[in-house]
């Protein structure tokens, strides 16, 4: 009998996810698409998660780490250790509709120059509401997740955004190892689009599938609003900013980041999370040496041109404001 390749590596990194794990696990496994491999990488979880995980599937790998080495070098240690041309990302809180491994993959491969897909991400409480729909990114230093929380009767068509969110994506795994994978200092939180930013550099295109369809329950371990969550994002963002901006925008755009970024602060004093904002926002400055060097890196290897990059960035305010979608649509474009 002949065995079909393995075309996507499916990576879920788990961290005390419990039920959530199974049932994402149930749900990969039921996909249209038979080609991939599961490759679950526990993060040294204390619960039940991997004793709750009981089916027999020769897809499916199991790898314990000793320590929680966090979202991003997980996520490495599980595209390391697979060979598959594509990999995938999927959350353990995230469960995909049976045809959406498919769906992602046949319109990651319909141009030569996608390197990144994302998913159409559905609230797994309340099927009228999105969870998002593909990462965006102002060139003053801030992303974002558009449409979150905002009704499904907002979906946009699939088209091109700066990059997809990591709870349910898929990368050519070329480009991904050229790049080095996620940063793995960032920990987790802001990861994705730090990775999108850098395949934006090579020259790499992200496409938004709508009909690639997970629901997502959404910082199911440790919250969106934990001091935890805060802390990284604040940290992360400003790294991400300055690791990979080019010199150009960056110069131009240093004074209104570090202005919004105080806005920030501002506002996080009335919300009660000053003190993890605060902690993010002077550990990325504790960090500037090594991020400089690694901007260094970064900035040599850059292929694409400034007007592209800013071509695939969101310059509206008001979408920015209001969290809105910005999928330009390409004819072309595998639907």
């Amino acid at each position: 009998m002949k065995t079909e390749p393995v075309l996507v590596d499916v990576i879920i990194v788990n961290f005390e996810a419990g039920d959530m794990l199974v049932r994402s696990v149930n749900h990969l496994l039921a996909q249209t698409f038979d080609n991939f491999r599961a490759i679950i990488v526990d993060n040294a979880s204390s619960d039940n998660s991997l004793d709750l995980l009981t089916m027999q599937d020769p897809r499916l790998e199991i790898v314990r780490l000793d320590t929680n080495t966090g979202f991003a070098k997980a996520n490495n240690i599980g595209a390391a250790l697979g060979s598959a041309p594509w990999i995938a990302c999927l959350n353990p809180d995230a469960y995909a509709e049976p045809t959406w491994l498919q769906t992602l993959h046949r319109a990651a491969s319909s141009r030569p120059d996608i390197v990144m897909a994302g998913s159409t991400q559905i609230t797994a409480h309340d099927d009228m509401l999105l969870d998002g729909t593909g990462d965006l990114y102002a060139p003053i230093g801030f992303a974002w997740r558009s449409l979150y929380h905002r009704s499904i009767s907002r979906l946009p068509p699939t088209g091109e955004v700066f990059g997809p969110c990591a709870a349910a994506a898929l990368y050519r795994r070329d480009a991904f190892d050229e790049v080095g994978g996620f940063d793995e200092d960032f920990f987790c939180y802001h990861e994705d689009v730090d990775l999108a930013f850098r395949m934006r550099l090579r020259g790499g295109r992200a496409i938004q599938v709508k009909n690639a369809v997970v629901r997502h329950v959404g910082s199911g371990v440790v919250g969106t609003e934990s001091p935890f969550a805060v802390y990284h994002g604040t940290r992360n963002r400003t790294w991400t900013f300055l690791k990979n901006m080019p010199m150009l925008i960056l110069v131009v755009m240093l004074l209104p980041h570090i202005g919004l970024s105080a806005l920030f602060l501002i506002r996080a004093v009335f919300k009660k999370r000053l003190r993890p904002t605060w902690r993010g926002t002077v550990d990325a400055m504790r960090a500037l040496p090594k991020i400089w060097a690694k901007r260094a890196i970064v900035q040599r290897s850059r292929t694409t041109s400034i007007w592209k990059l800013l071509s695939a960035m969101t310059w509206s305010p008001v979408r920015f404001l209001t969290r809105d979608a910005d999928v330009r649509v390409k004819d072309d474009w595998e639907q």
